[in-house]
Parts: structure tokens; C-alpha cells; sequence
């Protein structure tokens, strides 16, 4: 990675205008993540960058009042004698069309891999994160905050810190000893390789039409793989977490079998999503070791990626998943600010 003062360090930044705004808004207790505080979580992203030496930050054009609330947030900056005195990276919107699609994405990062950034932050759910996950290259770092419904996957941190954290990774301060070599969960379909992917989990699910996709009954979905699940998640790896708590550090995955609560030899009381906990009858739950694959029960249904319905299926398809550890690479912030800490990388003013 670049080193601060010989080149100009470029940081891409991917913020899903939509995350945190779907269906489960309407059945369950879900908040709105609103707009402008994206805006406002990049411009503190920003100077978090900014503190540690990142010149230039490259984003994907968002609608919705999101760069709007940034840009309002910018002039005021600058505005403030204060603020003037903190250094920024500059600004640069990808140049594309905007489809307000998840090409959109797609597109944005082609450009930013064309572009060499740095590392990459990703401001979303976890539908987010997997998009950025498939399409970015696997040696880039990504910073993802949470921003969506069931975050299984990116995190709730403070955007300041997470920029400090990423800029230092980003500038070459600190090295591979923050970064973590994610799983993922590769998804096949009558022998397409690498037809898609998840970074949590992938479940079977017998409403056939992708429609809203969030998943929200549990009586529809008869089997779930995962490469990580934790107790105290939301969503459906809480499932596999309340079984066999299995981190990200861990090698291997989970595939779990669910029936109807009244035939279940185990029923668990699960948050399915924020503000939404119903019975979870369980009938197997078995290990998946890496490289493993498993093959899922055919019928009529779809297959949902990371909480939300991408694949529509039909007896005749043949659905495998491959647990892969050599998944995206991500920034453990909290380690980054830790080795920042045990080798002074903050002592003294910042130029």
C-alpha cells in the first residue's frame, strides 16, 4: 500500500441509499436509517481519513438527499475557521450513469479498481456488503458500517474512528495485522460455478417470487448454511447461533434443518428482525468444514442470500453451496486502533 506524503492515498467509498429502508419496516420494529445521516457518517468518515494523511476519497453518486447531506456538510465546514484547520481529502464523484440500481455499485467499483484506491468503506446492510464482496477485488480492504436492517455481517461503529482505523491501513501505517480474510458462501446452480454468494447465510425458501425478498416467516424456510452465526445477532445466522455459536474466526460453518415449531424436536425463541421474535422449530444442525459443499433439497422456492430472496428455483435445479475461506478481505477496526495505540501512530499533531 501507498505510504502518506509519496502519493496521493485514495479511499473508495460505497453508501447504499437504500439500506435500511425495506419491507421489514412495515412487519416488524425496524427503524429508518435516514439519508442524511449517511451523509453525515461519510463526512466524519472523511475526517477520520483526513487525520491520518488519505488525500482523496471517491464515491459513488447517490440520490436521495445522501450526497446532499454531505455537500450541506462540506460548505459548512469550510465555512468555520475551525474546520479549516482539519485536514480533508478531496472529494471526487465516480463518473457513471446511475441506473439507481445495484449496478450502480457494480459500476462504481469497477471504476475505483481501475483507480487503485486504497481500501474501500461500504455503508449498508448486509445485501451491501455481499454486492461489494463479489465484485471487488479480493486484496482490497473494505471498512463496512452498518447501516441497514439486520447487519449480521457489517458493523456498528463510530465513522471517525472507522476512518482513522481505515486511513492507516490505507497509507500503510499498520499492515495485515488489522486485516481479516472473511468466509463466504459460494452458491452454484445446475453446475454454474460462482453463480452468486453470501457472506452470512443462504437459506431455501419455499415462496418462489423474489417480490420484496426480505425473508420475515419462518415457516417458509427449510434450511440455512452459514459461515459464521453469533447468539447475539438478528436475523436468520441467529438461528444457527442459538444452536453452536460460531465466529468469524472460526473455520468452519453451520447447515441447519428447520420444520414447523409443532413437529420440531428443538424450538427456539429467535429475533428474526429488529423488533420481530417468533418460534424457530429446528430438526438437524450439522458442521460444514472449509471447502465443503452442500447440497440443498430441490423444490419449488427460492434461495435467499444474506436475508434477502435472489434466486428463483425449481424442483428440476440443482442449489450447492461451498463454504470458501478465502472470502473478502476486511479491516478489524478495533485491532487497527489498538496497534495505532501500541506503536504511537496518533501521538503528537497530525499535520
Amino acid at each position: 500500500m501507498p505510504e502518506a506524503g509519496n502519493e496521493t492515498v485514495t479511499v473508495g467509498v460505497i453508501a447504499n441509499p437504500a439500506s435500511g429502508r425495506d419491507i421489514r419496516r412495515l412487519i416488524s420494529g425496524a427503524s429508518v436509517f435516514d439519508n442524511g445521516e449517511k451523509g453525515n457518517m461519510i463526512y466524519r468518515f472523511m475526517v477520520g481519513l483526513g487525520a491520518v494523511g488519505v488525500g482523496r476519497v471517491l464515491m459513488m453518486p447517490a440520490a436521495s438527499g445522501l450526497y446532499d447531506s454531505l455537500e450541506r456538510t462540506l460548505r459548512a465546514a469550510h465555512r468555520s475557521s475551525v474546520e479549516e484547520e482539519r485536514p480533508m481529502p478531496e472529494l471526487e464523484l465516480v463518473e457513471m450513469t446511475v441506473r439507481h440500481t445495484v449496478r450502480d455499485t457494480i459500476d462504481a467499483l469497477a471504476e475505483m479498481g481501475r483507480r487503485g484506491v486504497a481500501a474501500v468503506v461500504v455503508l449498508g446492510g448486509d445485501g451491501t456488503s455481499r454486492v461489494v464482496a463479489r465484485h471487488c477485488s479480493a486484496e482490497t480492504p473494505l471498512c463496512t458500517l452498518s447501516t441497514g436492517t439486520n447487519n449480521a455481517f457489517p458493523e456498528m461503529r463510530e465513522a471517525t474512528v472507522a476512518g482513522i482505523a481505515t486511513g492507516l491501513v490505507a497509507t500503510g501505517r499498520i499492515g495485515e495485522e488489522a486485516l481479516r480474510r472473511e468466509k463466504i458462501l459460494r452458491v452454484d446452480v445446475n453446475g454454474e460455478e460462482n453463480k452468486d454468494c453470501a457472506l452470512v447465510d443462504v437459506a431455501v425458501n419455499s415462496e418462489r417470487f423474489v417480490g420484496a425478498r426480505a425473508l420475515w416467516r419462518p415457516r417458509n424456510i427449510s434450511e440455512i448454511v452459514v459461515s459464521s452465526a453469533l447468539p447475539d445477532a438478528v436475523g436468520l445466522s441467529s438461528i444457527a447461533g442459538l444452536l453452536e455459536p460460531t465466529g468469524r474466526d472460526a473455520p468452519h460453518g453451520l447447515h441447519v434443518r428447520l420444520v414447523p415449531p409443532e413437529r420440531a424436536p428443538t424450538v427456539l425463541t429467535v429475533p428474526l428482525a429488529p423488533g420481530l421474535v417468533v418460534p424457530v422449530g429446528v430438526e438437524e444442525v450439522s458442521r460444514v468444514e472449509p471447502e465443503e459443499t452442500v447440497a440443498l433439497a430441490p423444490g419449488v422456492g427460492s434461495v435467499a442470500l444474506d436475508g434477502e430472496r435472489e434466486i428463483e428455483v425449481g424442483p428440476s435445479d440443482r442449489v450447492e453451496v461451498r463454504l470458501d475461506p478465502a472470502g473478502p478481505l476486511t479491516i478489524d477496526v478495533g485491532e487497527a486502533m489498538r496497534q495505532a495505540a501500541r506503536h504511537g501512530l496518533l501521538n503528537g499533531a497530525l499535520a
